[in-house]
């Protein structure tokens, strides 16, 4: 009798913990979805903020056209590929980070485009948009380790398998250049 209670015991004990290993999945699976939001959501208000930057900007920079249009590209670049991977997508907008880099050292050689107040102010805001891209990116890769070392370490892993629960995809930048920060200050 007390061998059935034992026994009933143990594998109420197991399956309290399987849930608990099931529901830790789901948590981590929603942070990382919260995460990739957060990224889309700053990555969207980089992309909208781009064409006012370059209206300000291009009545002081008319020969500079082909950068102005490259821009252009990249950004409609991004935009396109808004609903593929982190992989796929940064590669885009790391190409649209170094674009703007460059666009920001050709401005500096406009000294009445320095001196343009709607242009400061665009700049300050993608300064400041780039800066929660970067903290967005920081939190997502943190749910995204978070969640893939949930679905490969043991006993989460046999719960993992078990209800399909897959290993997220890093955001990350591959060009170096891209890396940084585009410099906003002239």
């Amino acid at each position: 009798m007390t061998t059935t209670f034992v026994l009933i015991g143990i594998a109420i004990a197991v399956v309290l913990y399987v849930i608990s290993l099931y529901n830790k999945l789901v948590k981590n699976r929603q942070s990382v979805e919260e995460g990739w939001s957060g990224i889309d959501v700053q990555l969207k208000r980089r992309s909208n903020l781009i064409p006012n930057l370059l209206a300000a900007v291009k009545g002081y920079m008319k020969h500079e056209k082909g950068l102005l249009e490259g821009i252009t590209k990249m950004r409609s670049h991004a935009n396109d590929v808004a609903d593929k991977g982190p992989e796929e997508r940064g590669k885009a907008e790391g190409a649209l980070s170094a674009g703007l880099m460059n666009l920001f050292a050709v401005m500096e050689n406009y000294p009445d485009l320095k001196a343009n107040q709607n242009v400061m102010d665009f700049q300050n805001s993608l300064d400041e948009i780039e800066n929660q891209i970067q903290m967005s990116r920081r939190y997502y890769n943190g749910a995204v380790r978070i969640m893939n070392v949930s679905v490969e370490a043991f006993p989460s892993n046999l719960v993992a398998n078990q209800f399909d629960f897959i290993k997220a995809e890093f955001f990350e930048i591959d060009d170096d250049a891209a890396r940084q920060l585009p410099k906003v200050e002239f």
